[in-house]
């Protein structure tokens, strides 16, 4: 049996945890996200503005998000409103930014998870997540093969960053000084997952987001 790597704080707010969900929360979490990626609205490639395309595949959860803005219906693709945002997947939100930070989370209250899916060409470029209104943490858990996540700074995409490799059942979660922080995933290292989890192949990234909507 493997001992978890302990956890590090990555930058102020940003805060990885090893081997965080258990292997049956793993494979619930698989299960939920290939229900889902059947629809209403289904997995898909996102284009972008410029008429680019994607390489991950994407299925909202709560609300759907399109380049860049957040919709209850998903106009890009099928104009249906996507699943809704299930309790249990709140519950496991607070949870995470309490282990994180060390301390009760009741206030946290996501509304949407973005699931992607990396097969072992997918890359998602350097980025911030900013099209959401509430400064509340992003919580990022990993399942299946493990990646390369590339970590940065609030003001570039280039350096300073770090990089860290996140593993089936890891979390990540990132608030406070390093919520606008830019992050990517440059490289999918294809075989590292564990079958257990019910997924044969790839990465699966799902995170919560607090949107600030109504």
């Amino acid at each position: 049996m493997m001992i978890p790597l302990p956890m590090r704080e990555i930058a102020p707010g940003a805060v990885h945890v090893p081997g965080w969900l258990s292997m049956d929360e793993q494979r619930h979490l698989v299960q939920a996200c290939r229900a889902w990626a059947t629809g209403p609205v289904p997995m898909r490639r996102t284009r972008l503005p410029g008429g680019g395309v994607m390489s991950v595949r994407t299925v909202c959860v709560g609300w759907h998000w399109q380049p860049y803005r957040y919709t209850r219906l998903a106009h890009d693709v099928n104009g249906r409103k996507v699943a809704d945002f299930p309790g249990w997947l709140a519950d496991l939100g607070r949870r995470a930014v309490a282990e994180a930070y060390g301390g009760p989370a009741d206030d946290y209250a996501p509304d949407t998870a973005l699931v992607n899916f990396y097969d072992a060409e997918a890359r998602m470029g350097m980025h911030q997540d900013k099209d959401e209104r509430s400064p509340a943490p992003v919580v990022s858990l990993s399942i299946g093969d493990t990646c390369l996540f590339r970590f940065g700074n609030t003001e570039t995409r280039g350096k300073p960053y770090t990089d860290v490799e996140l593993a089936s059942g890891d979390l990540f979660v990132f608030g406070g000084p390093s919520r606008l922080a830019y992050h990517g995933v440059p490289k999918v290292h294809p075989g590292t997952g564990d079958p257990a989890t019910g997924l044969a192949s790839g990465r699966l990234n799902v995170t919560l987001r607090v949107t600030g909507l109504r």
